[in-house]
């Protein structure tokens, strides 16, 4: 077992002590299912599997990942329905357009199942909907400290890769750290596909057409591995202010070549993680944190790249 996992089960342990002390009859046979939004091919979300992996194992539950194969949101406001209709313990899901999904998640609370909202939404979405609570990063907020630390280093004007356009929180991102930085968003927001190709022919045609432009900002892996590869290409490698949100293998190499100046951790195993153990001792002892979690943003840059890159793609 690594370091990481050993400070992690027993701070899962140590928090449950107190219960334990009170009895020993564990329920037994929970079953939880997490729901995201994220498409097959959005290679980031291993690191959530790898979450929920542990976190069942570790309590001994039976905890299930479904998603849309598509990331189609429409198609996840059914997986949501259909695991609340399937009877589990509790739904750990994203939130990431609330006009879409706060309806199925709404009616699988008050038909008797327990909910966390993870990842995406707000503290305040998950209050809405009835959720029990919030772990995760408020995407704006995160954006918005994104562009508040590009300011200072003498951005001005920003390219923003946003590959999954269609979920509101994508675009929260990109609205923050234009906020951040005091100018409008306007055109500095392109819809970038999913498509390593297209993104890379859409990020030089972008920057072709914008030479003036300061920084880029990608939105995780899908964006920014295929960002590289363009900047590689036009010969501005290092040479632009490049930020990126979440954590990768190419993500961890262009910070250390010292292409990317940073990336955003919002540690997506902490999310996962978190939301399990907390529902199981809500179910078998009563207790629940008084407060949502914030699990990021965290600055990562080349100065705190030891266990990042050691986890990278796994549990970071």
């Amino acid at each position: 077992m690594t370091a990481l996992i050993k400070k992690i089960a027993i701070a899962a342990t140590v928090a449950s002590l107190p219960a334990l002390a009170a009895t020993t009859a564990l329920a037994e046979g929970e079953r939880y299912i997490l729901v995201s939004h994220a498409p097959d091919s959005d290679s980031w979300w291993n690191t959530i599997k790898n979450g929920i992996a542990l976190a069942g194992e570790q309590m001994d539950v039976e905890v299930e990942y479904r998603n849309p194969p598509t990331g189609d949101l429409a198609d996840m406001a059914r997986i949501i329905e259909q695991a609340a209709a399937s009877g589990p313990n509790g739904i750990i899901t994203t939130l990431s357009d609330y006009d879409v999904l706060s309806g199925p998640i709404r009616a699988a609370v008050d038909s008797g199942v327990d909910v966390i909202i993870m990842n995406s939404g707000t503290p305040e979405q998950a209050r809405e909907v009835g959720a029990l609570m919030y772990v995760g990063q408020p995407e704006y907020d995160a954006g918005h400290a994104a562009g508040l630390r590009a300011a200072g280093e003498g951005v001005q004007s920003f390219l923003c890769v946003n590959h999954y356009i269609s979920s509101p929180s994508s675009t929260e991102r990109c609205q923050g750290f234009a906020d951040g930085l005091g100018v409008e968003l306007g055109n500095q927001m392109i819809d970038s596909g999913q498509d390593p190709a297209e993104i890379k022919n859409r990020v030089l045609a972008y920057l072709n057409t914008n030479p003036e432009t300061d920084a880029i900002l990608t939105l995780g892996p899908t964006s920014a591995d295929p960002t590289l590869l363009a900047l590689e290409e036009n010969g501005l490698a290092g040479e632009i202010y490049f930020g990126t949100f979440d954590l990768g293998d190419n993500i961890v190499e262009g910070i250390k070549d010292g292409i990317i100046n940073w990336g955003i951790d919002q540690q997506p195993f902490l999310q996962a993680y978190l939301p399990v153990v907390v529902m199981t001792n809500y179910h078998r002892y009563g207790v629940l944190p008084g407060n949502n979690i914030n699990s990021g943003p965290g600055f990562i840059t080349a100065d705190g790249l030891t266990l990042v890159e050691e986890y990278a793609g796994e549990y970071r």
